[in-house]
């Protein structure tokens, strides 16, 4: 297999192996990459990846990676967690959030950077039952996945048009202002929430 150079050849390789590109980002889906998953909803304004599907396998992964996550926090507790301090710090915030605030924490978690990956173990430790959280969960991971795809699929129609223009070079530094500008933005999102 020959390792893409550029972009465009990049997106080549997508098209030919879609099917093991819908269970890379399913995977990466489950742990709420959220920069994969902007270039996924990329790659779809390009037509080397079905947006619908896309959907789909983004929902279904960040559904599912948040499940068992919560189970795992259910099953084992905080036990687990004493050599890992920092986590441990980020999850008892998150839990003392949860037991105030589940509803908007689990519909707006997958967003800031910092939370993403411990949220689901934190309600899990926390008095939140199971049936609450998966219809919740089902829903924000729907929305999640709608809403990261399809910036990623606008920013890709909006830099295909720049890049046909004489302005080529734009695009891609547009699409690197867009990726740090999400980081940026996931970063100061978790700030606000460290400080509840």
């Amino acid at each position: 297999m020959i390792i893409p150079t550029d972009l465009a050849s990049f997106l080549e390789l997508l098209r030919l192996h879609g099917d093991e590109a819908y269970g890379l980002i399913f995977a990466f889906a489950a742990s709420h990459s959220l920069l994969l998953t902007l270039f996924a909803g990329y790659a779809s304004s390009t037509g080397a990846l079905n947006l619908g599907t896309l959907v789909l396998v983004v929902w279904a992964g960040s559904f599912l990676g948040d499940t068992i996550r919560f189970g795992i926090g259910r099953y084992f507790g905080t036990r687990w967690l004493s050599p890992f301090p920092r986590l441990q710090r980020s999850i008892d915030i998150v839990v003392r959030l949860v037991d105030r605030f589940y509803v908007w924490l689990i519909l707006l978690h997958r967003y800031p950077h910092g939370i993403r990956g411990v949220a689901g173990f934190a309600y899990g430790m926390s008095r939140l039952p199971w049936p609450t959280f998966l219809a919740f969960n089902f829903v924000a991971s729907g929305l999640w996945a709608g809403a990261i795809l399809s910036a990623g699929h606008a920013f890709g129609q909006i830099s295909e048009k720049l890049l046909n223009d004489a302005f080529s070079g734009i695009g891609v530094v547009m699409l690197i202002v867009f990726l740090a500008l999400s980081w940026v933005l996931s970063k100061k999102l978790e700030r606000v929430a460290e400080q509840s």
